[in-house]
C-alpha cells in the first residue's frame, strides 16, 4: 500500500509543530518543503503533438515553483512496480495509441489502485484501447474532434484546486474532443464544453472535457485541453494542469465523488446546486457550513441555473437545503430552459443567516420523457434572495427493468 502524501504532509506538520514547543527559538520547516516526484510519459504509437516539449517544459516549471521533481520519458520500461513506486504521481501527456505491454499495464494499474495518482492530458484519452481498464483510468476514450477553434467551457467545480482560479466561463481555443462516452456517471466533471459556443460537439449538449475520480486506493485527473503549443503558456491552463497534478500526487485534498452520487434513499438523484452547468446571474459562494463547502449564491430575481445531466422525467417532488439572509423567495423547477414547463415551485423564507439552513421540498407533476433537462429559477424581492446548497429529485420506483444499449464506434485519428 503506498502511503498517502497527504498523510505524509500531517505528519511533518505535526513534526514541526513539537520541534517548535521543545525549540521556540528555531524556525521550524514548513510542511510543504516534503518534496515528491512526478513521472512524465509522453512515448507516441499515433499521431504525434508538436506541443508535447512545451508541454514538458510547463510541468518542469511547475514542479520548481512547487516543490515537486520532473522525471520527463518515452521508455516504457520505465512501468514496473518498482520504478513507479518513486513517484507520487504519473502524467500521460498526450500519449497515443498502443504504448504499454501487459506487464507494463499491469504495474500502472497495481500503481494507482495501490495510492499513486495518474494524470491524462489531451491524447491521453487517444491511448491503449486494447486494454479495457485504461477507459476506467482515464474516464473516456477519445471518439473525433472538429478543427481548432474558440469555445466557451463553463466552470462546474469552483472549490478543485485544478479549477477554484477559474470564472464560470472561460473561453479559449483549442482542439475540442469528442469522447466515445460520455463519462459523468463515473467521474466528478471539473469543466463541460458549451457546444453551443462552437462547431462539431457530438456529447448531446452534455459535453465533460474536464475531471476527476477515485480509482481504488488512488487518484485520477483528466483534461481535455493541451493540444496548442500556446495552452502550456497560458497562466489559467497552467494553474489547472498545477492543480490536478496535485490532487493525483495526494498533495491536496479534494472532492472527485461521481456526480450521479444518489441523493438519500433509493429511488433518489442529486447534485450540488453549485455544479450548473449554465446559468444566468448566479455565482458561486463559499460557505463552510455548506455541502462540498459551497453554495449556489448571489440568488437575484429571475437569475436561473440549468443541470445539463439531470433529467426531471419521472421525478416526483424536490427537496433542496437552503438559507437566506436576504429577502427570500421561491425556487421554480421547470424542465427543458428557464422558461420551460414549470413542474413545481416552492418558497424559501429567510433563515436569519447565510450560514444557517433548512430543507424545502415541494411535489413535481409529471415532465415528459426527452423534455429536456432540469432547470431552476429563481424569483422574489430586490437584492440577494436566498442560497441554495445540495438539490434532490425524488422519482417513483421503475416498475420494469429498461434494456441496455452498449455502442463502442472505433474511430481512430491519424
Amino acid at each position: 500500500m503506498r502511503r498517502s502524501r497527504i498523510r505524509r504532509l500531517a505528519c511533518a506538520a505535526a513534526l514541526a509543530l513539537g520541534a517548535a514547543l521543545l525549540s521556540p527559538a528555531v524556525p521550524s520547516a514548513a510542511a510543504a518543503a516534503d518534496p515528491y516526484q512526478v513521472l512524465v510519459f509522453s512515448k507516441t504509437a499515433g499521431f504525434r503533438h508538436d506541443s508535447i516539449p512545451a508541454g514538458i517544459t510547463a510541468i518542469q516549471q511547475l514542479g520548481a515553483a512547487n516543490d515537486f521533481t520532473v522525471t520527463a520519458t518515452e521508455d516504457a520500461t520505465a512501468f514496473t512496480p518498482q520504478n513507479l513506486a518513486a513517484y507520487e504521481a504519473v502524467v500521460f501527456l498526450s500519449t497515443t495509441g498502443d504504448v504499454l505491454n501487459d506487464g507494463q499495464q499491469n504495474a500502472l494499474k497495481g500503481y494507482v489502485d495501490g495510492g499513486g495518482g495518474f494524470v491524462g492530458v489531451h491524447a491521453a484519452a487517444d491511448t491503449e484501447y486494447d486494454w479495457p481498464e485504461y477507459e476506467d483510468l482515464v474516464g473516456a476514450w477519445f471518439k473525433s474532434h472538429p478543427a481548432i477553434q474558440e469555445a466557451r467551457l463553463t466552470t462546474e467545480d469552483h472549490v478543485h484546486p485544478a479549477t477554484a482560479h477559474l470564472d464560470d466561463t472561460w473561453t479559449r481555443t483549442d482542439e475540442w474532443y469528442n469522447y466515445r462516452s460520455n463519462p459523468r456517471a463515473d467521474v466528478h466533471v471539473l469543466q463541460s464544453l458549451d457546444e453551443s459556443s462552437y462547431s462539431g460537439g457530438e456529447m448531446a449538449g452534455d459535453h465533460p472535457i474536464t475531471w476527476c475520480h477515485e480509482q481504488q486506493d488512488g487518484r485520477s485527473f483528466y483534461t481535455g485541453l493541451g493540444h496548442t503549443i500556446e495552452s502550456f503558456a497560458d497562466p489559467d491552463f497552467r494553474q489547472l494542469l498545477l492543480g490536478g497534478i496535485q490532487y493525483a500526487a495526494g498533495a491536496v485534498e479534494a472532492d472527485c465523488s461521481s456526480d450521479e452520487d444518489p441523493g438519500p434513499g433509493p429511488g433518489g438523484d442529486g447534485a450540488e446546486a453549485e455544479a450548473y452547468t449554465s446559468s444566468s446571474g448566479v455565482q458561486t459562494a463559499p460557505h463552510a457550513a455548506a455541502s462540498g463547502g459551497a453554495t449556489l449564491g448571489y440568488i437575484d430575481h429571475g437569475d436561473w441555473a440549468g443541470y445539463a445531466s439531470l433529467d426531471p422525467a419521472g421525478a416526483t417532488a424536490f427537496t433542496a437545503r437552503v438559507s437566506s439572509a436576504g429577502a427570500g423567495g421561491t425556487v421554480e423547477v421547470r424542465a427543458g430552459s428557464a422558461t420551460g414547463r414549470l413542474l413545481g415551485s416552492v418558497e424559501v423564507t429567510p433563515t436569519g443567516g447565510w450560514d444557517t439552513f433548512t430543507e424545502v421540498t415541494t411535489p413535481l407533476t409529471a415532465a415528459a420523457p426527452g423534455g429536456g433537462p432540469l432547470f431552476l429559477r429563481f424569483t422574489g424581492g430586490a437584492g440577494a434572495l436566498f442560497d441554495v446548497d445540495r438539490f434532490t429529485l425524488t422519482r417513483a420506483p421503475a416498475n420494469e427493468e429498461g434494456g441496455s444499449s452498449d455502442v463502442h464506434l472505433f474511430y481512430y485519428r491519424s
